[in-house]
């Protein structure tokens, strides 16, 4: 640690260009700057290998130090681009040093090479995503650092990412990293020959679905990685490959374009994300493909309306203290290591740098001198529903924005039946939102948050597993699982859940065939503070409120027997204690209809609960404003009906 950590003062508030969150540019540089002060303070002789504090990977800590410098450059290039000399020239003295010691391949800070991602797998894979990171952070900083580089420096640079260029890799975003090292290459005149970039990239746009969304791969894994990953490194793909302007280039910026719009609408007034997915750690890098969209002036937001949206996310995190007295940390507001992967070590988190990519804009920009303005969550209440993603999102007058989730589940229908669970809980829950996160650690393990279980003779919850079939048509979600324990289907069982949303309420019924005697058990959203929360049960119904007036409630509408109310420690990103309502029931021979009020609000009193009634697999929904909604439980979510243990269904 080189000196002393300065107090962190931000720039004062601009009340007249930024109404809503007061918040300019020179917030944003000056946070920015602070993040990568961290790196400066922790940096190595030769600036090749910071040793952060934290998690070192099997990779061992020379990876991750290769990943700190990949990661914070992408914040770092950005300020290289638009910040004034006195700012972008040292960073680019120090960068260009760093990277020059790593690509040494005899110096004493040199780092590991990639190999190809063939099973199994030996040896370090991630330098391959550093490859990409230092290419698309050398392409926005270009003028300013390459270009100024020796004609041996270049050299030295480019056989390091020509060597990932020509690696393949798994059969995910990881198609893009080999991709952007080639781009790169391409755009300052390297040999790319025996490199793949095209082909990998017509694989990844192969797996588009709807509204500017991509699946991340074979798997139905839909998440921030379309944000902080494909549609940035597809758009530098794009750009350094001169493709912009052919016709595959203009339907990625319409898809970028559409991706601003339908991701504006997870963003809640306070600037809180869904908290849905993997590599949360990553936190502001979701911004990304918003600057890439305004960049290329394809941005559906007015440039008010995107200095508002994204200020508003990094003001969020500033607030909670994120890469302000320690460098950026894994986890979400505070320090949480189960949101994290086994991959990620103490560097990983500064892939939040891409989120700052705006800053290459020039202070001039119209996205930081017009006055904010309001983005949609501010005003535009109701349900979205995107089909194909198996979602409907839905901005509640209270500002919590919901995801229920029909759709994601980042798991493959199993092939044989002893392959463990493959549930994640930042996939498999029924229901996500800005304001509170998934039971991870003992809550996972229990698996009662948003999720309809069977539980075993031991009291252990079924997994979802893969979904079976999903369907969304206009405010209703449906979807079918096959519980599962131990990577086996517990025999002739099967749940279709469908989820009525209806500003902060949601309906969520469930057709529950099994042989009978099943317990089931459904919970709802898990609530955390820094405090043990309060808890009121009584028959029929539950609920958890945390000291900000935050409130998760379940009511029993047809089947259920009982309420309960479990309380974790440590099992939550939000904060170190949680607590979860939830309902129990004992499934029939047969078919089980099953049905509840779901509440997550913020307001006092909660909003008039609806009238339901249920006649066979029929179930009617009457909103007190008049409207109403019905679903036979039985035909919704149309599907093969095959289960195991069963001859017919």
């Amino acid at each position: 640690m080189s000196d002393a950590l300065p107090r962190f003062e931000l720039p004062p508030d601009d009340p007249e260009r930024s109404p809503i969150t007061g918040w300019t540019r020179a917030h944003w540089q000056t946070t920015g700057l602070r993040w990568l002060d961290h790196v400066r303070r922790h940096d190595s002789p030769g600036g090749g290998l910071p040793r952060l504090p934290g998690r070192v990977t099997a990779d061992g800590p020379r990876r991750e130090s290769m990943e700190t410098v990949g990661r914070s450059f992408l914040l770092a290039a950005s300020l290289i681009a638009g910040a004034a000399p006195e700012t972008a020239e040292p960073l680019a003295e120090r960068y260009a040093r760093a990277m020059l010691a790593g690509t040494d391949p005899d110096g004493p800070e040199s780092w590991p090479r990639g190999v190809t991602c063939r099973a199994p797998v030996t040896g370090v894979t991630n330098s391959i995503v550093e490859a990409a990171n230092i290419a698309f952070g050398l392409h926005i900083s270009r003028e300013r650092l390459w270009d100024r580089l020796t004609a041996p420096e270049r050299r030295r640079i480019a056989g390091w990412l020509r060597h990932h260029a020509r690696l393949e890799v798994w059969h995910n975003n990881w198609q893009l990293f080999p991709a952007m090292a080639e781009a790169f290459l391409t755009s300052v005149g390297e040999d790319t020959s025996g490199c793949t970039g095209t082909r990998n990239v017509a694989r990844v746009e192969s797996w588009y679905l709807e509204q500017g969304w991509y699946t991340d791969g074979p798997e139905h894994a839909i998440d921030y990685y379309n944000a902080w990953a494909i549609h940035p490194y597809l758009w530098a793909w794009y750009r350094m490959t001169d493709r912009t302007a052919t016709a595959e280039g203009a339907r990625h910026l319409d898809r970028l374009g559409q991706f601003v719009t339908s991701y504006a609408r997870t963003v809640a007034p306070d600037g809180s994300m869904l908290h849905v997915g993997r590599s949360l750690s990553y936190r502001t890098g979701a911004l990304a493909a918003v600057w890439c969209a305004e960049i290329s002036g394809v941005n559906p937001l007015s440039p008010g309306a995107t200095r508002r949206l994204a200020s508003g996310v990094l003001a969020r995190f500033v607030s909670h203290g994120v890469g302000i007295d320690r460098p950026l940390d894994l986890g979400w507001y505070r320090p949480y290591e189960p949101v994290a992967q086994t991959y990620s070590g103490f560097g990983s988190a500064y892939l939040a740098g891409i989120g700052f990519l705006g800053l290459a804009l020039g202070p001039d920009a119209p996205v930081w001198t017009d006055t904010e303005q309001p983005q949609p969550t501010d005003s535009e209440f109701g349900t979205h529903a995107w089909p194909a993603l198996g979602w409907l999102v839905t901005t509640q007058r209270d500002g919590i924005v919901r995801l229920a989730n029909h759709g994601s589940d980042h798991c493959e229908i199993p092939v044989e039946p002893t392959r463990p669970d493959p549930d994640d809980p930042h996939y498999a829950k029924l229901a996500y939102s800005t304001h509170t996160a998934p039971g991870t650690a003992a809550a996972w393990e229990d698996g009662v948050d948003s999720h309809p279980a069977l539980l075993d003779a031991d009291g252990r919850a079924s997994r979802r597993g893969p979904l079976r079939a999903v369907r969304v048509d206009g405010t209703v979600a449906a979807s079918v699982q096959l519980p599962q324990r131990d990577g086996r289907v517990l025999p002739g069982c099967a749940i279709t859940s469908v989820t009525l949303p209806h500003d902060a309420h949601e309906v969520r019924a469930h057709l529950v065939r099994s042989p009978g005697g099943h317990t089931v058990r459904e919970g709802g959203w898990a609530v955390a503070d820094d405090l043990p929360l309060t808890a009121e049960k009584r028959s029929g119904a539950a609920s958890v409120t945390n000291r900000q007036g935050l409130t998760a409630r379940v009511v029993a509408l047809h089947g259920y027997d009982a309420a309960e109310v479990f309380t974790y420690q440590d099992a939550n990103a939000m904060g170190p204690h949680s607590a979860v309502p939830a309902l129990t029931a004992t499934a029939d021979p047969g078919d089980t209809v099953l049905v509840s009020l779901h509440t997550l609000a913020r307001s006092t009193p909660l909003p008039e609960p609806p009238v339901v009634a249920v006649a066979g697999t029929v179930v009617t929904v009457s909103w007190p404003d008049g409207s109403e909604q019905r679903v036979n439980l039985a035909t919704c979510c149309p599907w093969d009906g095959r289960i195991p243990g069963t001859t017919t269904v």
